[in-house]
């Protein structure tokens, strides 16, 4: 670096490659000093008018401001303010068209001015040795400071950074667009200013050597510079004219001989470069205090009657300053943003200036006459000569025009400095610049996508390790809580019930699998399988029939249940004692010596038909249908003049009671009446009571095995007990009709109802005499109720012998049941009322003191009751046989069953 800065001080100079020479038209504007424009009406300040972001904004709508005064805030980055060009009234904030070539908008702030160009609060510092670097780059921020050559970068992030680093600063004065003269009426007239300004740099940067770059066709601007060069390290080195020696590399190459990298900037190889325009910015901005609110523009071209220089505030309208220097347009006039080579023509004159506002060109067809047709490339390679940047510029067109920008950034694309010498050349007039920039911003498009998705991934990364760890976390909490339930249930249980699961899975899996036979035809033998699928049908009915077996059981209890709900004065338990009373009596009248009658084989039989009859529920409707009928038969043969026993009319009440829904009262009192008869008859020393007694003993222990479980376990078939009482029925009226004269005469003499007083007279003697005996001690004896049922059934069954047509009697009472208990539905209830109202209401009513004692001792069983009733029928049945002799013997058993109830 010392070799370079000897050679530099000796004057040596360097050139690039490339570069044109066109018309400078410069003396046109440079002659005349630069003046003021003027304050417009009206100035449209664009928020961003720098290479950044823009701040934020700090004013509304009808705020008055003050010359200088902030209009958006300044942070960190590449965030510069911008200020109100004149004192004046916000009037309108929105978009607005820009200095652009695209013609877009952008935010504006719309102030009118109040006349009064009054400044705000300036803070200038003369002294600027005394202030840090940190401050001096803050001020420098403030003030809204950018680069005025053209690429407005902010300056103060320029100067930061590694620009500390920096062993040479040259100010850049070459200016080298045509028509453009900003640089040289600033650096004549304003020289002094412009060395302040370099003073500031060098403290704030200190470099070892300080170059001013001027071109050799600006004499008048290096003879003010040179004079006011009077510090040693400051140097100002004159080059030839040539375009576009003013690039920043460019002057670079020239003044120090050293490329910058591919990619690199100025300040890597320890070089700054500036404009002298912002070198005048920055002395404004540290020494005044004065931020950037104005800037010399050129404005020039044969159509402006009076070309020159103006100072002009920023956000000033175009049309207002081509009127204000008398611009004579003609037909489809171009005004031009800049100069002829890097300039772009404005859509419309109600664009603002603003801070990379050079020059404003309005020239005319004959001066510059519009391009020509785009025609096919030559392949002349002029472009190539001609680029500063040694680029290969119809390649990049290609590819440009091909969109193959990966291609085209090989080739080095982006270091094209825009400068136009290539299509300047071109003889086939394309414009070359404009593929150029077309395809870097598609490329800069593509890159910030880029750069959005991939902090997109990054923050999707960082969400997914995130999950991952509270994944884990959760996970470590479960096994921890799962270790502690196992220890738990190890503790409690004494194994791990995890590990046994395990245990058994494993097991499972380890079990040899069994092959599948084959038959003979070679198919696979699913016997085993088949029947252990038949099995558990098997299995699933035997379960369905068991739940319709325990929903009948239950239905069938709840019937006695609510018979009772209804009747709380009746009580199942005295049904069960009475039915046990008269079992005892039978029993003792038996084993007192009587004869018993010989029991046939059909009395043998008897007991597995009344087991039959026994094993389904009672049908309490369908009994109180047949015992019904039965009683409407019983009254209309009595009607007809027929001699019906009182054996006989019991025997059906007996059945009415069974039948119908039980009623523990009129059954006790039913069996009574039975059990007074039969005493009666066993005083009459019938024979025939003993044989029967005699072979009923001997079959009792067959009744016992068979007929006992049978009653007690399953329930009364009310039709086949229908049966049964229209067979018993048919046998009395039979017996009836076969009695003599005197025992027709006898009963018919008789009113029935003395009968049944006296009957329960008896009955009402017996319950009496044997209640203190058996009511406290005797229990309900399934097996014994069976064995008196199965004697009952034997004593019927050798009656039912003494008549040959008794099978057709009872077909037809069969048949007569079946039809009544269609026919009974409709109206069971009036025949039976009036039974009960005629015989067996004070037989209730007689019966009831009596057996209230035991209501509490014994729970409901209608099995035990209907047993007791089946009894009585039988005993009844017997009693129908005697009927005949009975009837003459009445008037005498009268004392003896007055007697029987004294005592």
């Amino acid at each position: 670096m010392h070799s370079l800065l000897e050679r530099i001080k000796a004057g040596t100079l360097w050139d690039f490659h490339g570069g044109i020479h066109p018309a400078d038209n410069k003396l046109q504007s440079s002659q005349s000093p630069v003046v003021d424009a003027g304050l417009p009406p009206r100035l449209i300040i664009p928020l961003r008018q720098h290479a950044g972001p823009a701040g934020d904004l700090l004013v509304q709508v009808g705020d008055k401001v003050k010359k200088g005064q902030p209009l958006t805030r300044y942070a960190k980055g590449r965030v510069v303010p911008v200020h109100a060009s004149t004192s004046g009234t916000i009037t309108e904030i929105g978009n607005h068209t820009v200095a652009h070539p695209s013609g877009l908008g952008d935010l504006c702030v719309i102030l009118t001015p109040d006349g009064e160009d009054e400044w705000g609060e300036r803070n200038g510092k003369a002294d600027y040795w005394n202030l840090e670097r940190g401050e001096l780059l803050e001020r420098i921020q403030q003030a809204g400071v950018a680069g005025l050559g053209g690429a407005v970068f902010p300056t103060h992030s320029k100067l930061d950074g590694r620009g500390q680093l920096t062993e040479i600063l040259i100010v850049n004065g070459l200016e080298c667009e045509p028509y453009i003269t900003t640089d040289d009426r600033l650096m004549q007239q304003y020289a002094d200013e412009i060395m302040d300004g370099i003073r500031v740099l060098k403290h704030l940067l200190k470099p070892k050597l300080t170059l001013i770059g001027v071109e050799d066709n600006k004499p008048e601007a290096i003879e003010q510079l040179t004079r006011h060069a009077t510090d040693e390290d400051v140097l100002v080195k004159t080059v030839p004219t040539k375009y576009p020696s003013g690039g920043a590399k460019q002057t670079i190459e020239l003044l120090t001989g050293r490329q910058v990298p591919k990619g690199g900037r100025a300040v890597d190889i320890g070089i700054m470069v500036l404009n002298v325009a912002t070198v005048f910015a920055i002395k404004r901005a540290i020494i005044d205090g004065e931020p950037l609110i104005e800037r010399i523009v050129t404005l020039t071209g044969d159509s402006f009657k009076k070309p020159g220089n103006a100072w002009v505030r920023l956000g000033t309208p175009v049309r207002w300053l081509l009127q204000r220097f008398e611009l004579q347009p003609e037909a489809e006039q171009r005004v031009i943003m800049g100069g002829p080579m890097m300039g772009f023509t404005l859509p419309h004159a109600m664009v603002p200036v603003v801070k990379a506002t050079n020059c404003l060109l309005a020239p005319t067809q004959a001066e510059l006459p519009a391009p020509g047709p785009e025609q096919p490339c030559i392949r002349c390679s002029a472009c190539a000569d001609a680029c500063p940047a040694t680029l290969l510029p119809q390649e990049l067109y290609w590819y440009s025009r091909a969109k193959e920008y990966d291609k085209a950034e090989k080739l080095n694309l982006m270091d094209c400095i825009e400068c136009g010498a290539c299509a300047w050349v071109c003889p086939s007039e394309i414009p070359l610049v404009q593929y150029y920039k077309i395809a870097k911003d598609d490329i800069r498009e593509a890159r910030a996508e880029a750069e959005k998705a991939e902090r997109a991934k990054q923050r999707f990364e960082a969400k997914q390790a995130r999950f991952e760890r509270e994944k884990a976390a959760r996970e470590a909490r479960h096994a921890e809580a799962a270790a502690q339930r196992r220890q738990t249930m190890t503790a409690a249980g004494g194994e791990d019930p995890v590990a046994a699961a395990l245990a058994r899975i494993k097991a499972k899996q380890d079990a040899p699998i069994t092959a599948i036979a084959a038959t003979a035809e070679g198919l696979p033998d699913n016997s085993a399988v088949i029947a252990a699928r038949e099995a558990r049908k098997r299995e699933a009915e035997a379960r369905r029939a068991a739940k319709l077996a325990e929903s009948a059981n239950s239905e069938t209890a709840a019937a006695p249940q609510s018979a009772e709900a209804a009747d709380p004065a009746s009580d199942p338990k005295k049904a069960a004692i009475a039915a046990a009373l008269a079992r005892a009596k039978a029993k003792k009248a038996a084993q007192a010596g009587e004869s018993t009658e010989p029991v046939t084989a059909e009395a043998v039989a008897a007991p597995a038909v009344d087991a039959d009859q026994q094993k389904a529920e009672v049908d309490p409707k369908k009994a109180a249908i047949a015992a019904a009928i039965a009683r409407a038969k019983a009254k209309k043969a009595e009607a007809s003049g027929e001699p019906v026993s009182a054996a006989n009319g019991t025997a059906a009440e007996v059945n009415t009671q069974n039948d119908a829904p039980v009623d523990p009262k009129k059954a006790a009192i039913a069996a009574a009446i039975a059990r007074a008869k039969a005493k009666k008859a066993a005083q009459q020393g019938d024979s025939a009571e003993g044989d029967l007694t005699a072979t009923a003993g001997s079959s009792e222990s067959a009744a016992t095995q068979s007929d006992a479980p049978s009653a007690v376990s399953e329930a009364v078939d009310p039709k086949k007990a229908a049966i049964a009482a229209a067979i018993a029925r048919a046998k009395a009226k039979k017996l009836a009709q076969q009695g003599d004269s005197a025992g027709a005469a006898g009963a018919q003499s008789e009113p029935t109802a003395s009968a049944q007083t006296r009957d329960v007279a008896l009955a009402k003697s017996e319950v009496t005499t044997s209640h203190s005996d058996t009511a406290a001690s005797e229990a309900v004896d399934p097996k014994k109720a069976a064995i008196a049922a199965a004697i009952a059934r034997a004593k019927a069954k050798k009656l039912a012998q003494q008549s040959a047509n008794t099978s057709a009697e009872v077909e037809s009472a069969a048949t007569q049941v079946d039809r009544a208990g269609t026919e009974g539905e409709r109206a069971p209830a009036e025949p039976m009322q009036s039974d009960a109202a005629s015989s067996e209401q004070p037989l209730a009513v007689t019966a009831a003191p009596e057996a209230s004692a035991p209501a509490a001792d014994a729970p409901v069983d209608p099995k035990k009751a209907a047993i007791a009733a089946a009894v009585a029928r039988a005993k009844a049945k017997k009693l129908a046989a005697e009927a005949a002799r009975a009837a003459e013997t009445v008037a005498e058993d009268a004392p003896s069953a007055d007697r029987t109830t004294t005592r």
